[in-house]
């Protein structure tokens, strides 16, 4: 599996956590995708359209075998497979899957833009970013995550959920 892709999963309808969870789920079930490390799961603010509840977000690490367009059309179908319905831009989903990165490429077609174009604005993809893959260079990025992140206006509307320990089980937090 020579490439390796980071993903953005987010979900604010339903059972959050199980759709997350059942959308890693479906991807690595795919031949072709292992995952390799996946973030905490952070419980954030809506963005964009603000009338809508509160998203629980997290970033993985996959390895595929699969390009960049036909690792999209999974993630595409995963969605589908979820119940995911776009009528609101920013707006409700059962889950939302993004690639935010697919090797080191620049990919820009009618489908996918690669690294993702709002990626380095979105304290929601960023915080859980830097937790699993800390040292990410990217063409677009002049500065480290660390900086970065620093310099998000948002970032207080991202709260650890549920804590990845080692083994990436994830653990309740406590009060």
């Amino acid at each position: 599996m020579e490439n390796t892709a980071l993903i953005a999963i987010g979900s604010n309808i339903g059972n959050r956590y199980d759709n997350m969870m059942n959308a890693i789920k479906i991807l690595t079930g795919t031949p072709n995708i292992r995952l390799v490390k996946c973030s905490s799961i952070y419980e954030t603010d809506p963005v964009g359209y603000e009338e809508q509840d509160l998203f629980l977000n997290m970033v993985i690490e996959v390895n595929t075998a699969l390009n960049a367009m036909e690792l999209l059309d999974r993630c595409l179908e995963t969605e589908l497979d979820l119940g995911r319905k776009r009528e609101i831009r920013w707006g409700p989903r059962t889950i939302d899957l993004d690639i935010l990165t697919f090797n080191q490429e620049n990919i820009e077609t009618e489908k996918l833009i690669v690294p993702h174009p709002r990626m380095l604005e979105r304290a929601f993809v960023m915080i859980p970013l830097h937790e699993i893959k800390s040292d990410l260079r990217i063409s677009a990025m002049e500065k480290p995550l660390d900086a970065l992140i620093n310099e998000l206006p948002d970032k207080e509307g991202v709260r650890i959920w549920k804590r990845r320990n080692g083994e990436d089980v994830f653990a309740p937090i406590e009060s």
